[in-house]
């Protein structure tokens, strides 16, 4: 399972990581299956770019990876208009969940995924990737997490069909290491 949800800092919080999954593992009392070599995949070309008609999102994607307390990172406070791509999962358009971070605002104003709470169920999201094939999705959901409950199980994932999740933060402004209460998050499903 992949770690975290996002860097504290950024405002948005932090859920169980595959250390505290591993650990909540070892305390029960039920079999837990041994790993299984999977086969090697080919290599795939990273996201590049994020398009939301719905929402009037054209965006660049950049790499994230891990923050220095697991969670996931994001783009810098300073790229209002990028999303970010978390490149220890799954990249966009092939099995498990894909991941893409962005800022809801800044000091100065809207950001990226301002809109993201307004997607509606059946709306296109479209990635570009490198090699400059496109995977479309499409909403199945949008959904509000308190930060403290975070369904990690229904987010993260490198197995399944492909899915992608859009993730910004959302309710009500904290302050402080928290920033915002909630985590918005869309889930989509492949379609092309």
């Amino acid at each position: 399972m992949l770690a975290g949800v996002f860097a504290v800092g950024a405002g948005l919080g932090r859920t169980a990581g595959p250390f505290d999954w591993a650990e909540a593992s070892a305390g029960s009392s039920a079999a837990v299956p041994q790993p299984v070599a999977a086969p090697a995949r080919k290599p795939v070309s990273r996201p590049v770019r994020l398009s939301v008609p719905a929402i009037k999102v054209d965006a660049p994607v950049t790499p994230v990876g891990q923050a220095r307390d697991g969670s996931v990172d994001v783009p810098p406070l300073t790229e209002t208009d990028q999303t970010g791509w978390y490149n220890r999962g799954a990249v966009p358009g092939e099995p498990g969940r894909a991941i893409i971070v962005g800022h809801v605002d800044s000091k100065s104003g809207p950001a990226v995924f301002y809109r993201l709470r307004d997607l509606k169920p059946g709306a296109r999201i479209t990635v570009t990737r490198a090699d400059r094939s496109v995977v479309t999705f499409t909403v199945d959901s949008v959904e509000y997490f308190d930060k403290a409950n975070l369904p990690a199980a229904r987010v993260y994932g490198d197995t399944g069909p492909a899915e992608l999740r859009l993730i910004t933060c959302g309710g009500t402004w904290l302050g402080g290491r928290t920033g915002y209460e909630d985590n918005v998050i869309v889930f989509a499903s492949r379609t092309t």
